[in-house]
């Protein structure tokens, strides 16, 4: 019988999707001018990976093992990194044979994170590997020398074939691959451009199979789109073990690093680092960072306790409204949804009748930070209230609630972290939900400090 011939799809470089032909816009996306042209190979044999108790062949699979028998695997060995913020971040430290992805902006830091990162694990005699798809040796050395790194345990090397990169680590046998980056990762086998979708999945699930079976902890940097997702299938986000975020606004020194997914710790975790000539440097108390610079003129400025993972953090809200002619006022935000924006004007608006339709209203969150919990609703509206009202706010007041659309003021979670991490700033006076009195009825509260609970809106103002 003849050889069936390599059939040619066509492939969205944006999510994924196959077509027989060619289409100017994807029907499952709706990005246009996506489908690049790929050539479908036939199906290898030994595509994947598996693990076991017994030996294995290409046609045996491994023996599964019940739970009641002990397992190494159960107890997780972890690689302290030498930085507190990206272990906590990590979920405790690095995990062995874990499998993570760092996607960021370019220029960013992430290339200078994973080498301090090297620096220390290799202070706590680990072996790592750092292979560049992007740089050259002498390039990738002369800044881990300007960062002051320069231990023997650490190796570095420039290869985008993905078959020497196995190889290598094979041969080397590390603690920890570092691939930078995915998308400079190529299969010969492939026919499809580096930085393909059918490209970075294949070369994805062969480093997986490489971390699971050989117990090396890879470590992946991705490429970000322009809308700040990581660039690739979905697909290669569900294969990892860990995702990564690490973000800064331009204007400041400072980087945020978040925890988007993690299977061996909480999830929207948050570290703080700040940049300076000798590269990053972490943040041990981020709330006193974005505090220090807080003004006296405190006329629409209100502190927001927010919970970023299983961290409390301080933060500063302004807040501005002036008087506009025009038919549409603005809602300018930075921080917060704009979305969120408009229902807080709507219901302060309603249930206050602070005449807010006839106002441009602008709204900031100090320190580029983006919130997206709810619980910043009191904060914002209180800094609101004030900025309209040419009325200060005290210093030492923190706010934090839910606002619902009939003026009420909803319960929020970790009460009790937030209100330790202010009082712990020198906060003296915390207004919360009523419906979250409950919550602190085991908690001891100084003679010195005041908690205001609130139902409504309209408590607020009279707080205000």
């Amino acid at each position: 019988m003849a050889k069936s011939k390599n059939k040619t799809v066509y492939t969205c470089q944006n999510c994924g999707a196959q077509r027989p032909r060619w289409e100017g816009k994807c029907s499952d996306c709706g990005a246009w001018n996506s489908f690049v042209e790929e050539l479908q190979l036939e199906e290898p044999k030994t595509r994947g990976w598996s693990t076991g108790s017994v030996e294995k062949t290409s046609t045996s699979p491994g023996k599964p093992v019940s739970l009641d028998q002990s397992l190494e695997a159960i107890k997780l060995d972890r690689f302290d990194t030498g930085y507190e913020e990206l272990n906590r971040v990590l979920g405790g430290g690095l995990a062995r044979g874990s499998f993570v992805l760092l996607g960021g902006s370019p220029g960013i830091g992430k290339s200078t994170l994973l080498l301090q990162m090297a620096g220390g694990l290799a202070g706590d005699k680990r072996k790592v590997l750092y292979i560049s798809g992007e740089e050259s040796v002498s390039q990738t050395g002369s800044r881990a020398h300007r960062l002051g790194i320069r231990s023997p345990l650490i190796e570095v090397g420039s290869e985008s074939n993905l078959h020497n990169v196995m190889e290598m680590a094979r041969h080397k046998k590390p603690d920890v691959l570092v691939v930078d980056s995915i998308q400079t990762m190529y299969l010969s086998d492939l026919q499809a451009a580096p930085g393909s979708v059918s490209q970075v999945r294949e070369c994805a699930g062969h480093l997986m199979g490489l971390a699971k079976q050989d117990g090396i902890a890879v470590i992946l940097i991705g490429h970000v789109t322009k809308d700040g997702s990581i660039a690739g299938p979905k697909v290669l986000e569900h294969m990892v073990d860990c995702v990564l975020s690490f973000d800064g606004d331009t204007s400041y020194d400072f980087r945020l690093l978040r925890t988007l997914k993690n299977r061996f710790g909480a999830a929207h975790e948050l570290g703080v680092f700040q940049m300076n000539s000798k590269g990053l440097e972490e943040v041990l108390n981020p709330s006193e960072l974005f505090l220090e610079e807080r003004g006296d003129q405190l006329i629409g400025s209100a502190v927001f306790a927010s919970m970023e993972g299983t961290r409390p953090l301080l933060c500063e809200v302004q807040a501005l409204t002036l008087s506009t002619n025009m038919a549409m006022p603005r809602r300018t935000s930075l921080g917060i949804d704009v979305n969120r924006l408009h229902l807080l004007t709507a219901v302060l608006d309603r249930h206050l009748d602070v005449r807010l339709a006839h106002n441009d209203i602008f709204i900031n969150v100090v320190g580029g930070l983006k919130l997206v919990e709810p619980a910043a609703d009191l904060a914002v509206a209180a800094a609101i209230l004030s900025t309209e009202g040419r009325r200060d706010l005290d210093a030492k007041t923190v706010f934090f609630g839910e606002i619902g659309l009939t003026g009420e003021v909803r319960g929020v979670s970790f009460v009790e972290s937030r209100i330790k991490e202010a009082d712990k700033l020198g906060f003296q006076h915390f207004v919360i939900p009523f419906s979250n009195k409950r919550h602190l009825a085991d908690m001891k509260i100084p003679a010195d400090k005041k908690i205001s609970y609130i139902k409504n809106v309209r408590d607020l103002s009279k707080i205000i």
